[in-house]
C-alpha cells in the first residue's frame, strides 16, 4: 500500500486514490493544508496499485527530442486576452478541442474559493479556467472521468501542473490518440490552507468577496495583481510589494515540500504542450508587445504543432527558436528553495490569527510602499522592464530576520 515517509516524496496529484480499486484511499489535509493520501486497512487488499501508479516513486526517464518546436502567441480576443494571465493559448486550444465534440478539464474555483480540477464542454465555461491559481488544486476523481470520456472514445484536453499530468500519465498506464495534455510551467504550489485563512482575513476587513484574480491585468501584463472584486465594488488590487499571499509565495514560505526537489521540471515533457508567461516578448515580437499580455510555448509533439498552425484565426502566432524560448527560464528545470523560516511559519498560522501571522512575516513597511509607488509610475511611463531589473537587484532575495 501507498505510504509516505517523508512529506517532500508526494506531490498529492491523486493518482493513487483514482487507481485503487476498492476506493480505501482519501485523500487528506495536513497541518499545513496540503493533501496526501490516508489509506483505510480495513479494506485495502493490498494489490499495490497505488505504489505502481504513483509518479515519484516510478519515475520516467526524460527523452530528448531533437524535433521540439517554440512559438509565443497572443489571442485575438481582447476580452479572452483580458481574462488570460498571460497571452490566452489555453482558451485558443481548449476551443479548438470543444469544437472536435471533446472535453477540457482545467482548474477552476468553486463557491467557496477553493481550487478544483473539473470538466466543461461548452466554450462559454472555459473562463472558469482563465487566470492563473497561485495555490495547488484538488483532483479529485476527475482521473478517472478522463479514461472515462477517452475509453467512450471522446476527444480530451488535461491541462494542469508537470506533476498532475505525470499523475494523470500514470494512472492510465498506457497511451491514448484522443488524449491532448498542456502542462503550465509553475514555481510552485502554494498551500490552499494559506489562501483560505487570507482570504478569511480579507472578509474580516470588509472584502465581500465575489472572484480572486491571482494575476489580474488591472494595470497592465507586465505589473499584474492580487485582486479581489467584491459586490459592492470596493475592490483590492495590490501588487508583490504590499500584498502578504504573494509575498509568501514568492519568498518560498508557502509552497509544498515536494516542489523545492521536484522531479518533473525537465525540458523534454511527455505532454503535447507546456505553457508558460513571456514577459520579454519585446525580444520576440515588437507586434505583441503590446502590455496585453503574451505566452511562450514548446511544442513536444508533431500532432500538437499541427494544431498551433491551425489557430491562426484565434491567436497571433510567432515561431522562435526552442533555445531562446527557454533561455533564464529556470521554473523549466529547477526547484525553488524554501525558506528557513517556512516551519515555524507553518506553526504560527495553526495557533494564530492569520493577521497577526501575515503582520510578523511580511510587514508592510514605507519601503514596500514605495516600491509599490515606484512600480506603477515606472509601468505608466513604459520603463517598467528597467525599474524591474533595479529592483531585483537592491531586494537581492533578502531573507526575513525575525
Amino acid at each position: 500500500m501507498i505510504k509516505i515517509d517523508y512529506k517532500k516524496d508526494c506531490c498529492g496529484c491523486s493518482a493513487c486514490a483514482n487507481a485503487c480499486p476498492k476506493h480505501c484511499i482519501s485523500m487528506v489535509e495536513d497541518n499545513e493544508g496540503f493533501l496526501y493520501p490516508k489509506v483505510d486497512q480495513n479494506i485495502c487488499i493490498n494489490c499495490g496499485l497505488c505504489e505502481k501508479v504513483c509518479p515519484i516513486k516510478n519515475p520516467i526517464e526524460e527523452q530528448v527530442n531533437p524535433e521540439q518546436k517554440a512559438f509565443v502567441v497572443q489571442n485575438r480576443d481582447d476580452g479572452v486576452l483580458r481574462e488570460s494571465t498571460s497571452g490566452g493559448a489555453f482558451s485558443a486550444i481548449a476551443k479548438w478541442v470543444i469544437n472536435q465534440d471533446g472535453v477540457v478539464f482545467g482548474a477552476r474555483f468553486n463557491q467557496n474559493f477553493e481550487v478544483e480540477h473539473y470538466a466543461v464542454e461548452k466554450y462559454e465555461e472555459l473562463k472558469f479556467f482563465r487566470n492563473s491559481k497561485y495555490v495547488q488544486s484538488n483532483i479529485g476523481q476527475t482521473y478517472s472521468q478522463v479514461r472515462n470520456y477517452l475509453n467512450s472514445g471522446r476527444m480530451v484536453l488535461f491541462s494542469g501542473t508537470g506533476c498532475q499530468l505525470e499523475g494523470l500519465f500514470h494512472f492510465l498506464r498506457k497511451p491514448y490518440e484522443n488524449l491532448y495534455t498542456v502542462d503550465v510551467i509553475c514555481r510552485a504550489v502554494p498551500s490552499p490552507l494559506v489562501l483560505r485563512k487570507y482570504l478569511e482575513m480579507q472578509k474580516q476587513r470588509g472584502f465581500q468577496i465575489k472572484d480572486v484574480k491571482f494575476r489580474d491585468k488591472y494595470h497592465g501584463y507586465k505589473y499584474s495583481l492580487m485582486s479581489l472584486y467584491t459586490s459592492s465594488n470596493h475592490d483590492y488590487h495590490e501588487g508583490i510589494d504590499t500584498d502578504v499571499y504573494l509575498r509568501a509565495f514568492f519568498s518560498g514560505m508557502s509552497f509544498r515540500p515536494s516542489c523545492s526537489d521536484c522531479k518533473f521540471r525537465k525540458r523534454y515533457r511527455r505532454t503535447d504542450m507546456t505553457i508558460w508567461d513571456c514577459f520579454t516578448i519585446d525580444e520576440f515580437s515588437k507586434e505583441l508587445d503590446n502590455d496585453k499580455g503574451a505566452t511562450r510555448i514548446l511544442v513536444h509533439t508533431p500532432r500538437a504543432e499541427k494544431i498551433i498552425k491551425e489557430m491562426n484565426s484565434d491567436l497571433r502566432i510567432v515561431e522562435v527558436d526552442a533555445e531562446k524560448a527557454i533561455k533564464g527560464v529556470k521554473e523549466l528545470t529547477e526547484g525553488p528553495n524554501p525558506h528557513p523560516l517556512r516551519e515555524k511559519f507553518f506553526e504560527d498560522f495553526n495557533s494564530l490569527p492569520a493577521e497577526k501571522v501575515f503582520q510578523k512575516y511580511f510587514p508592510i513597511t514605507i519601503r514596500h510602499r514605495l516600491e509599490k509607488q515606484a512600480r506603477l509610475w515606472s509601468n505608466r511611463f513604459g520603463i517598467y522592464k528597467i525599474m524591474k531589473k533595479c529592483f531585483k537587484l537592491l531586494n537581492g532575495h533578502r531573507e526575513i530576520k525575525r
